[in-house]
């Protein structure tokens, strides 16, 4: 599971750069906010965007979710699971799914 965290983590920060670079706001402080790092908890892992939280990750079923506030889960927004992490685009202030 770590692995898969590590390539969600991986990928939010590859899509925030992205969208960075394409924006022009590429300085070095936005860039040094826009790493995702993963904070494994016993029942939900949080994913962490710079200084805040931004998504819960369900440790059972691999669900990820967005967060009403830190360390609570939002269930009506989903956004699939660790096993779907490349449908969605993850550089905006939501990720939204890409249309194929």
């Amino acid at each position: 599971m770590e692995t898969k965290l590590q390539a969600l983590c991986d990928k939010i920060t590859i899509d925030q750069h992205q969208r960075l670079k394409e924006t022009g706001l590429d300085c070095q402080c936005n860039l040094d906010n826009a790493v995702a790092r993963y904070i494994m908890k016993r029942k939900y892992t949080n994913i962490d965007l710079g200084g805040c939280g931004k998504y819960m990750i369900v440790n059972a079923t691999g669900e990820i979710y967005g967060i009403k506030g830190y360390g609570v889960i939002h269930r009506g927004h989903y956004f699939g699971t660790l096993d779907t992490i490349n449908d969605y685009f993850w550089g905006e202030y939501r990720a939204y799914k890409l249309t194929k």
